[in-house]
């Protein structure tokens, strides 16, 4: 049973990494960008989510909290999961501590030309959600999912103007908790120095940092 919070900026592969973690975990994933996503069709909260969205802003805290509180809970959670998207701001980490206790943070570096190269090339699944990139995470067929057959886009907070808002709001927001968790001796540094990194590759040295701190 571990507990996993995925922190770093947009683009550094939260996601991507998360979801091949999981399975190895035996632990969901939980991606407040997948919930928010959900939520953005809900009659009472669905409009001020796409606000913030469709601007690259964040979300207010009362709402992810509220979303993510009643995501944890749920039966699959309870053995332990893995964090994508959230704690954003120190406030959300200290929120967080009163819902659950997390063991490891891993913190993912990644030099801003490569994110921005990144998330330029980030194709989403209309239908499913699924993400890929067209430099080192290809579709077999060009435009489709491979999960579900679903016509791939280019979301509005992926454009570049978008990317610089969303890295700015990064390091002004969500940096902060880096020496937070690192106070805290539960944080692990996964450093990518190059665009066409694996993510297996990476998974891997994430697996091996949680053996090391004898977590799994």
């Amino acid at each position: 049973m571990v507990k996993i919070i995925m922190l770093g900026p947009p683009g550094a592969g939260k996601g991507t990494y998360a979801t091949r973690l999981a399975p190895k975990l035996g632990i969901p994933t939980i991606s407040t960008g997948e919930l928010l996503r959900a939520a953005r069709d809900d009659p009472e909260i669905g409009e001020t989510i796409r606000k913030y969205q469709d601007s690259g802003e964040l979300v207010p805290d009362e709402i992810v909290i509220q979303i993510l509180k009643k995501r944890l809970e749920q039966d699959d959670a309870k053995n332990g999961f893995i964090l994508d998207g959230f704690p954003r701001t120190l406030a959300q980490a200290k929120a967080l501590e009163t819902i659950t206790n997390i063991d490891v943070v891993i913190n993912l570096d990644v030099p801003e030309e490569i994110l921005i190269k990144r998330l330029s090339a980030r194709r989403q699944c209309k239908k499913c959600g699924a993400i890929y990139n067209l430099l080192y995470l290809k579709p077999k067929v060009d435009g489709i999912c491979d999960k579900c057959g679903g016509e791939l886009y280019q979301r509005d907070d992926d454009k570049p103007e978008a990317i610089k808002e969303r890295l700015r709001v990064y390091h002004e927001k969500t940096a902060p908790l880096i020496d937070y968790y690192k106070e805290k001796g539960i944080m692990i540094t996964i450093t990518t120095d190059r665009i066409d990194v694996p993510p297996e590759e990476q998974v891997e040295k994430i697996m091996q940092k949680l053996k090391e701190k004898n977590l799994i």
